[in-house]
């Protein structure tokens, strides 16, 4: 169980999604907006997981490919998948993924440490686990998805 008894998450409901076949969850006050696929326009010298850019109503945002970047195998993105568009660090960034599967009320009992520890430095993607009507859910840091992905990226 978390040590203190705060919520990481600032609503304490969350959106859960699919990368793959595994789900993970966000605060859903980081997102603004679930949009289907379009084609985005890659940019050289980016990061494999940047997919490109795409114009958000005269914003351009950069596509983060989850498959990539949670090393997750993919199958190139197609009409089925959807874009996240969330804040990521003051940042506006889409999250490519499977699809969107629920809104769900947390709270700060119901997320769980990740039992494997990183050996690396960085930052675990994962915050923690909720278990929720039979599912496994990670609670995904998009602190640490703009420091892996975006940072260098654009």
């Amino acid at each position: 169980m978390q040590e203190n008894n705060t919520l990481p998450v600032d609503s304490g409901k969350v959106i859960s999604f699919n990368v793959g076949e595994q789900e993970y969850c966000v605060d859903i006050l980081r997102v603004r907006e679930i949009r289907g696929w379009t084609e985005a326009t890659p940019l050289p010298g980016t990061p494999r997981c940047i997919k490109g850019v795409i114009n958000l109503r005269g914003i351009i945002v950069p596509v983060i490919d989850m498959c990539e970047l949670l090393h997750v195998s993919n199958n190139d993105a197609s009409s089925r998948n959807v874009v996240m568009v969330v804040d990521v660090e003051g940042k506006t960034a889409g999250l490519l993924v499977s699809k969107v599967s629920d809104i769900l009320d947390i709270t700060p009992e119901m997320i769980q440490d990740v039992p494997v520890a990183s050996t690396d430095e960085i930052d675990p993607l994962v915050s923690g686990l909720i278990a929720f009507d039979g599912r496994m859910i990670g609670l995904l840091q998009l602190s640490v998805v703009a420091e892996q992905a975006l940072e260098n990226a654009l």
